[in-house]
């Protein structure tokens, strides 16, 4: 593939919110790709994730996959885990001050995200690093070096903080601090290439790039993702809102979910989420808009592509067929796990020992979105005591056959 083609795949699914910064990124990543062709050197391209909670979703593989990407076409990897950044917590995308999380929280979280980004890139060609490595070093005097490169004026006119001043809520001093951090992160790596959810926009094009010059680098380049929306094809996916795709559940679950989400947002799942050229991409939108395909027929598409991205072909084929079995002809698992009920337990009980739920809470709220069924009724009291034996169904793919332990 010549380099302009590969520039385009690479700019593919990147929203700036402006045509005219899209095209002068789109031309720096062509002449950066020659100059490294020239120097027989790979780019070395980067993503930070703040291990924030300890399972990764859907939405951050969308980075990810651009990261695969630039490692299919040879270039150096960094998945960046954000330690140090996590303990002052991203405002990026948040209306509100956010939870500055302890060491030990971010060390616990941190454990189990190399070992899901490699669901996705390439073990063998990733190098992990953790910001703590540099940020930790920084002295007081050189982070006022560092921080002099900025004004109070372009912070307090990013749109989130914006909105805080004018609401009279507070924005504290620290929150500042993160998108210069980031900015030195692109610093420290050398790196060529950020990638990064639109929600960075301020803090890789604008931090970034403006103190690497700073510090007598060579600007990165950023390269910026849409946001993918939640299985609710509306709000930003997020486990929080429960409108979440986790990569750790079973193919069967990822599968049903894909295909839960709602029509409109095939779009964004198609150009976001899957292995897809761009001519794919095109062909299978165009289907759709021309009633080629049924969008049902469209979304099993979909869904086996991103599922197989995660389990493989064999256990995507297998997702689908239970799915088919399950769903679309109207029958129960053929096999489901047992459960033995205890005198006096509850709904909320059971799904906590079950592991069907992440904490009690998730249980509470699941039920309140009439998340869970018995024998095809839905539960509204997470107090309710269950006394006989029957199915319990939580969300649309998750079964447990409930059997009294006297019988």
């Amino acid at each position: 593939m010549n380099l302009q083609k590969q520039v385009d795949l690479l700019m593919r699914g990147s929203e700036f919110g402006d045509d005219d910064l899209k095209q002068a990124m789109a031309d720096e990543l062509l002449e950066r790709l020659r100059e490294a062709k020239r120097e027989n050197r790979p780019l070395r391209v980067y993503c930070g994730y703040d291990p924030t909670s300890t399972d990764l979703h859907l939405g951050h593989t969308i980075t990810m996959r651009k990261l695969r990407q630039f490692q299919d076409f040879g270039h150096h990897v960094i998945f960046l885990i954000g330690d140090y950044t996590s303990l002052v917590g991203d405002p990026s995308d948040k209306d509100k001050l956010r939870p500055i999380l302890s060491p030990e929280q971010v060390q616990q979280n941190a454990k189990t995200y190399a070992e899901q980004a490699f669901k996705v890139l390439d073990k063998n060609k990733t190098e992990i690093l953790f910001n703590s490595e540099w940020l930790s070093k920084l002295t007081f005097v050189e982070l006022i070096h560092i921080a002099s490169n900025f004004t109070v004026q372009q912070f307090i006119n990013r749109e989130n903080f914006k909105k805080r001043w004018e609401k009279g809520d507070p924005v504290f001093l620290h929150e500042t601090f993160y998108a210069i951090m980031q900015a030195y992160d692109a610093f420290a790596m050398k790196a060529d290439v950020q990638v990064g959810g639109s929600d960075q926009l301020f803090n890789i094009i604008t931090a970034g790039r403006k103190l690497m010059v700073a510090l007598g680098e060579k600007p990165n380049i950023g390269i910026i993702m849409g946001i993918l929306p939640g299985t609710d094809g509306e709000i930003r996916m997020s486990k929080t809102l429960g409108n979440h795709i986790p990569i750790n559940d079973d193919a069967a679950d990822m599968f049903g979910k894909v295909m839960s989400v709602p029509d409109k947002a095939m779009k964004e799942y198609a150009n976001l989420a899957t292995r897809w050229h761009p001519d794919e991409i095109t062909a299978f939108l165009d289907g759709i808009e021309n009633g080629i395909f049924h969008p049902r027929d469209a979304k099993m598409k979909l869904a086996k592509e991103i599922t197989e991205i995660f389990y493989g072909p064999e256990e995507a084929e297998l997702a689908k067929g239970a799915f088919i079995r399950i769903f679309q002809e109207g029958n129960l698992p053929k096999e489901m796990p047992i459960y033995l009920l205890k005198k006096g337990q509850s709904v909320l009980d059971v799904l906590e020992i079950n592991n069907l739920i992440n904490s009690r809470g998730d249980g509470r709220r699941l039920i309140k979105q009439n998340g869970v069924k018995i024998d095809g009724e839905v539960v509204s009291d997470p107090n309710l005591v269950l006394e006989k034996a029957g199915i319990l169904q939580v969300g649309k793919r998750r079964y447990l056959r409930l059997e009294l332990e006297n019988e």
